[in-house]
């Protein structure tokens, strides 16, 4: 199916800029640096620019440079331009560390050449040129600029945007309420963006790193292909794995057969092991393959084939509800995540698939894959829950789920640890609600006695002994009717997120997410749209995406994508490789870097080339004719300031600093000066 051609793409980015400008209110604005970056907390303290010390857009070294600056303006004038002026060449070079300088400065338009001094509002601007003119062409770095009259000076300074010239903007309390949290509409949805990563993937539904410092990842596709993706995101021509004949799919959409699971050895790095989940036809039988490959010892980036030692299979009844996810949790072992058997309400034997611990259908297995090489396949951990119980599978773990889709390991909070090892799955519902579950030892998760926190067999479902364990989240089909488990983010380069379950809906495409209450140990939910307006009106930001949600997969830095199609059939190109990103606070810089690990290549690289080179203005109002998800089309109010109320007590507070900051600036000048 040919991708819909979309009319922006017929615009240049400039003329885009321009026209948001022209139809979107300033209210709609976001914190932005000048390099075109959201704020953040600077991790050593400033010492000119106190007033931005805990989130700005400067760094302790370009706080350096700005004082360097400021001596430079300030050592033309004696000990009463000194007094009189001091404060405003303080105020106005500071103002490249504001979370606003890109507006300040005007680089937020392209239409416009960047300012040397920041938008001032007329009444300051009239006030500092009676006082200090002279500055002025100190601090364009024009000595020699001829004088002007103030009026025409004034009206180079001025910004034209009342909301957002200096010092107004430090009054506008619906821009500094929540600066530096996650932006939220008014309905509560958390605005965020994506960044384009990858495109033309065949139902891309997993994406896994190796693990192995060298910061590759690999995206699956659904007809058996793998490919490998080095940093820059270029992508290798040779793909890393093909089992397209052996893996039984079609071009059906919504078919759920396929290859469905990725993941490497925690020790991969050493014994260079990975292992696939995929479906496969024996004769006229269909199942599950759980397989282990070695990487070839001549490319590493390549899957050796003839290594392929197939593990544990396991009888499909029907072709849906296959289940899929392989992961290797904190404890080395191997957990294995199969769907119900398929059809519709679990109808296998009296109880169904996922209740009967005797059978391997609709369970979360464990097993231990290590030092396997001799001996057995795989041998069974000794404190898996089941192993003495007779008549009970000794590899299950946790039982009573439909058909889970996508699970992932909690890596915990970068400094506490706390909540690191949780198991979070999305198990997908039958007729009513989709759940969120936290995944336990011994467990079992209701189906199909219950559908989320609901009576789905009555029978089953009266009966206590069957000890549930209920979802910490489940959401009704008015809302979506197939979910994608997320992660919890851990990343460093958006703190905002940490903590926060990201998740979807396959069906709907939503984007959801839970933050769980410490205290209470509930769970709070948030939707997640697209920024609107300017909000991702950043360098290779988009807020549109296509609308079925495949997947979700971290970086081995920790950040997080997901991936979704525009046509759910694993032959269709039109999968997307999806970076979310938080506009409205970053990792201050050098925090999140990281020196890859040299990666050998003997396959050509086929660069990449994204799809969308700016945020959409496409509304989110219903189901797009182009399968995307876009900015909601509910507005936001203009932010505009109180015109009549005297400036707040931020702006006392800082004109305190100032006050402080200038003597001690004197103290030096005049020390220096007496030499």
């Amino acid at each position: 199916m040919p991708r819909p051609h979309r009319q922006s793409c017929c615009l240049s980015r400039a003329c885009i800029f321009y026209l948001l400008s022209l139809h979107l209110p300033a209210g709609m604005f976001h914190p932005q640096c000048l390099d075109f970056k959201p704020p953040f907390r600077p991790m050593k303290e400033l010492e000119l620019c106190v007033m931005y010390k805990d989130f700005g857009c400067c760094d302790y070294q370009k706080d350096q440079e700005l004082l360097l600056k400021f001596y430079h303006v300030m050592e033309h004038f004696d000990y009463n331009g000194y007094s009189n002026c001091a404060g405003y060449v303080l105020e106005l070079l500071c103002q490249e560390c504001s979370p606003y300088a890109a507006h300040l400065f005007d680089t937020e338009d392209t239409q416009t050449p960047v300012r040397t001094i920041p938008g001032l509002c007329p009444d300051y601007c009239e006030e500092f040129w009676k006082k200090c003119n002279s500055t002025v062409p100190l601090l364009l770095g024009k000595p020699h600029m001829g004088k002007q009259q103030p009026a025409e000076r004034c009206q180079d300074l001025v910004l034209d945007d009342m909301d957002y010239c200096y010092p107004r903007l430090l009054s506008n309390q619906k821009l500094n309420k929540n600066l530096g949290r996650v932006q939220a509409d008014g309905d509560g949805c958390l605005q965020l963006c994506l960044e384009e990563v990858a495109n033309g993937l065949r139902n891309p539904l997993a994406m896994v790193h190796a693990n192995d410092g060298t910061h590759r990842f690999f995206v699956a596709e659904q007809v058996g292909l793998v490919w490998v993706y080095l940093p820059d995101r270029s992508r290798l021509e040779k793909p890393f794995l093909n089992i397209t004949k052996a893996v039984l799919t079609s071009s059906w959409e919504g078919d759920e057969r396929g290859f469905l699971g990725l993941t490497f050895h925690p020790k991969y790095k050493y014994n260079r092991k990975l292992y696939v989940y995929y479906t496969v036809e024996v004769g006229f039988d269909e199942r599950i393959r759980i397989s282990e490959f070695h990487v070839s010892a001549r490319d590493m980036n390549m899957v050796d084939h003839t290594s392929e030692r197939v593990i544990l299979e396991i009888d499909e009844p029907a072709s849906n509800h296959n289940g899929g996810q392989l992961l290797f949790a904190d404890d080395g072992y191997l957990y294995i995540f199969t769907g119900d058997g398929g059809m519709s309400g679990d109808p296998f034997g009296q109880y169904g698939n996922a209740q009967n611990k005797s059978a391997l259908l609709g369970k979360v297995l464990r097993i231990d894959v290590n030092n396997n090489d001799r001996g057995p396949l795989y041998r069974i951990p000794p404190d898996n829950p089941f192993r003495n119980e007779a008549c009970a599978r000794p590899e299950v773990y946790a039982y009573g789920v439909r058909n889970m889709w996508r699970c992932s390991i909690d890596r915990g909070d970068p400094h506490t640890k706390e909540g690191k090892g949780r198991i979070f799955c999305g198990d997908v519902g039958q007729n009513k609600f989709e759940e969120i579950d936290i995944i336990e030892k011994g467990h079992n998760y209701g189906w199909r006695a219950k559908e989320g926190f609901s009576c789905y067999d009555k029978t089953l479902c009266a009966n206590s002994s069957l000890g549930d364990t209920l979802p910490i989240y489940a959401y009704p089909h008015k809302v979506g009717k197939s979910v994608t488990g997320g992660y919890v983010y851990r990343g460093c380069e958006y703190p905002n997120l940490n903590g926060l379950y990201i998740f979807g809906d396959f069906m709907s495409g939503r984007l959801m997410s839970l933050q769980e209450d410490t205290n209470t140990g509930q769970w709070k939910y948030n939707e997640v749209c697209m920024g609107m307006g300017r909000t991702c009106i950043f360098p290779g930001l988009i807020n549109n995406y296509h609308q079925y949600i495949i997947s979700f997969g971290e970086d081995e830095a920790g950040e997080l994508y997901f991936m979704s199609t525009g046509f759910p059939s694993a032959t269709s190109p039109s999968g997307t490789l999806y970076k979310v990103v938080d506009p409205s606070r970053r990792a201050p810089p050098g925090r999140c870097h990281y020196e890859p690990r040299p990666v050998r290549v003997k396959s050509r690289l086929s660069k990449f080339v994204p799809q969308e080179s700016t945020s959409s203005s496409q509304t989110n109002s219903g189901t797009p004719t182009d399968q995307r998800i876009g900015a909601r089309a509910k507005g936001q109010p203009r932010t505009v300031p109180d015109q009549d109320k005297p400036r707040q007590s931020r702006t006392e507070s800082l004109n305190i600093c100032f006050e402080l900051k200038k003597l001690t600036l004197m103290a030096g000048w005049c020390k220096n000066k007496s030499k």
